[in-house]
């Protein structure tokens, strides 16, 4: 669904994005000066490398199960929960099983 079809009505969240085989797929939902609303589906062992963002992050769980490691600690994120990565705090992601999540990154002004 485009994103301009969602703005001023009740969507379900999971629905937005399928799973791809293999693949870790993506939709951005806004997208400001201040901020982004991403959607992402990810694959079963599908992940993201250890990497860093300047500005914190909340990552909420749609659907599925996910280790997230930050500054080398892992945590198991299940559906329904979420984690905050603080900004410039090295960070990876891994589908322990298909997973989809919602990524709101907050900018500094």
């Amino acid at each position: 669904m485009k994103v301009n079809k969602l703005l001023a009505k009740a969507f379900v969240l999971s629905d937005l994005l399928k799973y791809q085989a293999d693949a870790i797929v993506s939709q951005e939902i806004v997208k400001k000066d201040t901020g982004t609303v991403t959607l992402f589906a990810f694959d079963k062992g599908q992940g993201l490398s250890e990497h860093t963002a300047p500005f914190d992050a909340l990552v909420y769980l749609v659907d599925g199960r996910a280790e997230i490691k930050i500054s080398g600690k892992p945590s198991i994120v299940k559906k329904g929960e979420m984690i905050i990565i603080p900004a410039n705090k090295p960070h990876a992601l891994k589908a322990m099983q298909k997973f989809k999540m919602l990524l709101v990154m907050i900018k500094n002004q």
